[in-house]
């Protein structure tokens, strides 16, 4: 099914109800990785009791998520992820939350001029997620886990790590060459990412795997259209949907009208758009092409930064 759907919304679309503050417990944390300066754990939480775990027959995948917070904070078990990890366990989903070296630690400037600081960050946490992959792959039977049935999804620096390593995949880099021959994710959640890119426009050397993108059309800590000086380039959803549209890629594009770095936590308040994806574009594998420009008042309204300025302090 080739749609595509271009829809303006004001205050029209309907978003699941936010829960009750959850505490969930996971059901097991391992180790996946030991670095020099620490150890990289995982906590998996598995489908609750008597949810539904397949449709169709189809069984739903196991999704791995990465935290927010700048490359500079942030956990992989912050009690302001647990209502999400509950509301996706308690609708038939396996939620792996990873652990991944924050390479922007201690750091108070961070723009165009530190742009190999930001690499770096970038390629250590994309690093992290690929030995997470690994691992899960290698232990997939302990962990019930399908390793052709995962999908990567993550918040802010984790939506850029997501984006990023998809990226890598489809162009073969030495980054993703750790990873088993062929493969490839089953999709990509973000939430106000973008990709770093050194060769100017982004571009797949082949498509990637469906695609998931929530960005704020006012984001100025992840920037919705483009930084770009030369060759060098930090593109984000409102610049990358150009690039799916043109190739005719596979993907869901929600642009939030005047919102900002907010839409880096609106998952509680989006699952309804992210069920839809993950059962038909995933599961299903349709075409099922999607943009949207959103302007709604009930979408999750933080109280993080969002601005560089405001989390770096420059």
């Amino acid at each position: 099914m080739n749609k595509r759907l271009f829809i303006a919304l004001t205050c029209a679309l309907a978003f699941a109800a936010t829960s009750v503050a959850a505490h969930i417990t996971p059901d097991g944390t391992y180790i996946f990785e030991k670095r020099d300066t620490c150890d990289l754990l995982m906590d998996v939480y598995n489908p609750a009791a008597g949810s539904e775990t397949h449709i169709d027959g189809k069984a739903k995948p196991t999704v791995i998520f990465m935290f927010g917070g700048g490359f500079i904070h942030g956990t992989r078990d912050d009690a302001g992820y647990h209502d999400w990890f509950s509301i996706m366990t308690r609708n038939g989903y396996r939620v792996i939350s990873i652990d991944y070296r924050l390479g922007l630690k201690g750091s108070t400037k961070v723009g165009v001029a530190q742009v190999n600081v930001l690499d770096k960050a970038i390629h250590m946490a994309v690093e992290d997620l690929f030995s997470a992959t690994n691992f899960i792959i290698d232990n997939a039977d302990q962990l019930g886990v399908d390793p052709t049935n995962i999908v990567i999804s993550g918040s802010s620096a984790g939506a850029i790590t997501v984006m990023q390593a998809e990226y890598e995949i489809c162009n073969r880099t030495p980054w993703a060459s750790v990873l088993p021959e062929g493969f490839n994710y089953a999709g990509v959640m973000s939430f106000s990412g973008a990709i770093l890119s050194r060769e100017g426009k982004v571009n797949y050397a082949t498509a990637p795997c469906p695609t998931l993108m929530l960005h704020g059309t006012a984001d100025k800590l992840v920037p919705y259209k483009q930084i770009k000086v030369f060759w060098l380039g930090f593109f984000g959803g409102g610049k990358l949907v150009e690039r799916f549209q043109k190739f005719g890629y596979n993907y869901n594009m929600y642009h939030f009208l005047d919102y900002g770095h907010e839409i880096a936590g609106s998952m509680n308040t989006t699952t309804d758009l992210q069920f839809k994806f993950l059962e038909n574009n995933v599961m299903q594998g349709d075409e099922r092409i999607i943009e949207a420009w959103i302007s709604d008042p009930d979408v999750y309204k933080g109280s993080g930064p969002q601005s560089r300025k405001e989390l770096y302090g420059n």
